[in-house]
C-alpha cells in the first residue's frame, strides 16, 4: 500500500477544506494503532468521517472501521479538546507531508497530521505547545512529546506550484545521480518525476550533469505543465490498475492505455483505495485473533473428545476383563490357592522368583502368570489380555473391581456428552461471531444513502403468481411487517421454530410503489378474500418461510410452515402470558404446509427497476433470464456473495452488498455448476 505523496495531500487538503470549513467536530476513534478517525457534521450534509492513518494516509471515509470496545486515551482526550468546536481551516504545510486542521472552541487548536515516515498525529494549543502526540518521538533537532514546543521537520523538497527554474538548476548541480532519480529525490516522488522524463522525450539514465540549458528549460516548462491542474484546482481522480493499483488526483501519461476507473473527488478515489488495502491487513490481524479464540475451543473440544472414547473404551476393556477372569475361574482359582499355601513358608519375592522359574521350565500351570510384586499384585496374561488383580482377594471381588471401573466411566459418560454439546454450541457462537466479524472487515456497509423502496427494508420476493411476499429480517422488521404492512385480505405464515420470520403474503391488486398502509395494530376483521391467492404462491412463500428460519443455519433440508388469516394474528396476551418483541399470539385452527423446501434461488430481476431477488425457484425462474439456486452448506456469505454475483450480473450493475443483504442467515454452497436459465 503506497503512502500518499506532497501532490495527494494537496489535493486531498483542498477538497477537505471546502467541505468542512464551518463544521462542527463530533467525536474521535481509535480503531487501529496508527489510525485516528474524526467524525464531523456538516450544515445541510450531516456526518462526514475523516480518516488519519499517521505516515499513510487521510481522507473522508465512507467505510467505517470498527470501534474498539475499550477506547485508547488519544481519541478521548481529543473528544475532550475538540468535540463541539468549529473548523476554520485545513491547509497543507509548504506543500509537504504535513496537514494542519485548525479549530476554535473556547479556545484555539490545531490538530497536526504528519504523513512522512512512519508519521504522527499531534494536537497543539493556541500557543503551538503539544497537549498530546499520538506517538512519543525525540530526534536531537526536534521533540514530540507533552508539553514540548511543535516544531515543523525539515524542508524535504520542491514546491512545484512555487518553483523557479534557479531552483531546478540549483538541484541539478549538486545532484551526481541520474535525471529520474535526482527529480524523485527532489520531493516530486517516483511517479511524478517518471512521468516529466516520459513527456521530456529524454532518457531517464541521462546524468543531470549533462543537462544542456535548453533540456534544463524544457523540464522547468513540463513541470509547470504536470502540475498546473493543482494551480487552477482541476482535478481528475483515478485508481488505475496496472498489475500494482494506484490512486492519483491527476490524469497521467505514464499510465495510458491501463485500465482506470475514475471518480469526482479524490476523497473518494482514495477512500475506495485505501479502504480495500486497510480491510486486507485488518482481516490479517482479526483472523488471527478469531483463530486463537477458535482454537481455544476446538482443543477444549478435542480433549472432550477424547475422553469420551477413552472412557468408552475403559467399558470394554474393563467389562472384557471382569468377564475373562470368570471364564478362566478355575484355573485362575488353582494359582491363588498354590499362592496362599505358599504365603505359610516364604515372601512374596520368593513367590514371584518361583513362579518366574516355573514358566522357563514351560509349566502349563503357570502359564498364564506374567508377574508377582512384593505386594501381592498379581499380573494375569489371559487370552491376550493383560489383567491386574489382587492374590489376597477373591475372583468374584477382583472382577468386581473391573466392572465398577466401566460402571464408574458409564457414568462419566452422561457429564462428557453434555459437556461436549456445550462446548459445540460455543465454537459455533465463536465461529459465527467469526465469521460476522470478518465479513463486517471484507464487505463493509458502506454508508451511501441508497433509494430502497419500502419492501426491500424487509425480506421480499414476488411469486409465480404475481403477489408480493413480504418477511421481517429480524424482532423489530417482524413487527413492522406485521402492524404496519398486513390487511385483511393478505395471509400470514410462519414456521415453528426460534429464529423464524414473520412472513406476509400481500393479496392481488396492490403496487408496491403505491402501497402506504399504516395499520397500528394487528387486523382483527376476519375475510375470505384471502382465499383469492392461490396454492402455488402459498407453497412458494411458505418455502421462503422455511428457508429464512433458522432452519437454514442448522442445516435442515424442509421444515413445516403454517397459514392463518390475519384476525387470526394478534399482540394481546392473555392473563398470565408474555409476548416478546417480534412475536405473535396464534388463535384458531393453523393450516400447515408440510415438508417445506430449505432452499432458494437469487438472481436479478425487472422489478420497479433492476433489483436482486432471493426467493423460491419458481419464482425466480417466472422473473428472471438466469438465477442460482443455493442450499444450507459450508461456504461462507462472503465468498458465496462474489461467486453468485459472478453469476448473475454480467453488467456489473449491482453491488456485492446488494447480494449480502438478501442472502439467509448462515453459511451455503450452490446446488450445481451452471447458471439456471428459462
Amino acid at each position: 500500500m503506497k503512502n500518499m505523496s506532497n501532490v495527494d495531500i494537496f489535493a486531498i487538503c483542498h477538497e477537505l477544506n471546502d467541505l468542512l470549513k464551518d463544521s462542527r467536530v463530533d467525536k474521535a476513534y481509535q480503531p487501529t494503532k496508527d489510525t485516528v478517525v474524526v467524525r464531523f457534521h456538516v450544515t445541510g450534509h450531516g456526518r462526514v468521517d475523516v480518516v488519519f492513518q499517521a505516515g499513510v494516509r487521510m481522507h473522508k471515509s465512507q467505510y467505517p472501521l470498527e470501534n474498539p470496545k475499550l477506547p485508547p486515551s488519544f481519541p478521548m482526550l481529543l473528544r475532550k479538546y475538540l468535540k463541539g468546536a468549529t473548523v476554520r481551516e485545513i491547509r497543507q504545510y509548504r506543500f509537504d507531508r504535513v496537514v494542519e486542521i485548525l479549530v476554535s472552541k473556547e479556545e484555539d487548536y490545531t490538530l497536526v497530521i504528519e504523513l512522512f515516515d512512519k508519521g504522527n498525529i499531534i494536537l497543539l494549543n493556541q500557543d503551538r505547545q503539544i497537549i498530546l502526540p499520538l506517538k512519543r518521538k525525540m530526534w536531537s533537532e526536534r521533540k514530540i512529546g507533552s508539553k514540548e514546543e511543535y516544531e515543523y521537520p525539515p524542508s524535504r523538497g520542491i514546491n512545484p506550484l512555487k518553483f523557479e527554474r534557479q531552483e531546478l538548476e540549483d538541484i541539478f548541480l549538486k545532484s551526481d545521480s541520474d535525471l529520474v532519480r535526482t527529480l524523485a529525490r527532489s520531493g516530486l516522488g517516483g511517479i511524478y518525476a517518471q512521468e516529466i522524463v516520459l513527456r521530456s522525450g529524454m532518457d531517464k539514465n541521462t546524468l543531470t550533469s549533462d543537462i544542456s540549458p535548453e533540456e534544463l528549460q524544457k523540464l522547468f516548462d513540463i513541470i509547470e505543465d504536470v502540475f498546473q491542474p493543482l494551480l487552477e484546482n482541476k482535478f481528475s481522480p483515478n485508481i488505475v490498475s496496472n498489475g500494482k493499483e494506484d490512486v492519483l488526483p491527476l490524469e497521467l501519461e505514464i499510465y495510458n492505455g491501463k485500465n482506470k476507473q475514475n471518480f469526482e473527488t479524490y476523497n473518494e478515489a482514495a477512500d475506495e483505495y485505501f479502504s480495500e488495502k486497510v480491510r486486507s491487513d485488518i482481516k490479517g490481524v482479526q483472523e488471527d485473533i478469531w483463530g486463537k479464540e477458535v482454537n481455544k475451543y476446538a482443543k477444549r473440544l478435542k480433549i472432550q473428545e477424547d475422553t469420551l472414547e477413552n472412557f468408552k473404551q475403559t467399558i470394554i476393556d474393563s467389562t472384557k476383563k471382569g468377564d475373562l477372569l470368570y471364564a478362566h475361574y478355575s484355573e485362575i482359582e488353582e494359582i491363588l490357592n498354590v499362592i496362599h499355601k505358599a504365603r505359610e513358608k516364604y515372601s512374596w519375592m520368593e513367590i514371584s522368583k518361583t513362579f518366574k522359574s516355573a514358566r522357563k521350565k514351560g509349566l502349563e500351570e503357570v502359564k498364564m502368570v506374567e508377574s508377582l510384586d512384593k505386594l501381592g499384585n498379581l499380573l494375569l496374561n489371559i487370552e491376550d489380555e493383560r489383567i491386574l488383580i489382587d492374590s489376597k482377594k477373591p475372583i468374584p471381588d477382583n472382577s468386581e473391581v473391573y466392572y465398577e471401573k466401566g460402571k464408574k466411566a458409564k457414568r462419566k459418560i452422561k457429564g462428557v456428552l453434555i459437556a461436549i454439546e456445550r462446548t459445540k454450541k460455543e465454537l459455533d457462537r465463536v465461529e459465527q461471531k467469526k465469521e460476522i466479524a470478518l465479513e463486517r472487515v471484507l464487505v463493509p456497509q458502506k454508508r451511501v444513502k441508497k433509494d430502497l423502496k419500502w419492501f426491500e427494508k424487509l425480506r421480499w420476493f414476488l411469486s409465480s403468481d404475481g403477489f408480493l411476499v413480504i418477511g421481517g429480517r429480524d424482532a423489530n422488521t417482524n413487527e413492522i411487517a406485521v402492524k404496519k404492512h398486513m390487511e385483511n385480505n393478505d395471509i400470514y405464515m410462519h414456521t415453528d421454530i426460534h429464529g423464524a420470520p414473520s412472513v406476509i403474503i400481500k393479496n392481488e391488486g396492490i403496487k408496491p410503489e403505491e402501497y402506504e398502509a399504516d395499520t397500528s395494530q394487528v387486523s382483527d376483521i376476519s375475510s375470505d378474500e384471502s382465499s383469492k391467492i392461490p396454492e402455488s404462491t402459498i407453497q412458494e412463500a411458505a418455502i421462503f418461510a422455511a428457508s429464512f428460519s433458522s432452519a437454514w443455519s442448522k442445516g435442515f433440508s424442509s421444515y413445516d410452515v403454517y397459514w392463518v388469516h390475519p384476525d387470526q394474528v394478534s399482540k394481546t396476551p392473555q392473563s398470565g402470558e408474555f409476548v416478546s418483541k417480534g412475536a405473535f399470539i396464534i388463535r384458531g385452527s393453523r393450516n400447515y404446509v408440510r415438508g417445506a423446501s430449505v432452499s432458494i434461488a437469487v438472481g436479478i430481476v425487472d422489478y420497479l427497476g433492476p433489483r436482486i431477488m432471493a426467493g423460491p425457484v419458481e419464482a425466480l425462474k417466472k422473473h428472471t433470464d438466469n438465477y442460482v439456486v443455493i442450499k444450507p452448506g459450508y461456504t461462507k456469505k462472503e465468498a458465496i456473495s462474489r461467486e453468485i454475483l459472478k453469476r448473475i450480473d454480467k453488467d456489473k450493475i449491482m453491488a456485492l452488498d446488494d447480494i449480502v443483504r438478501v442472502l439467509p442467515s448462515g453459511k451455503c454452497d450452490i446446488v450445481n455448476n451452471k447458471v439456471n436459465r428459462r
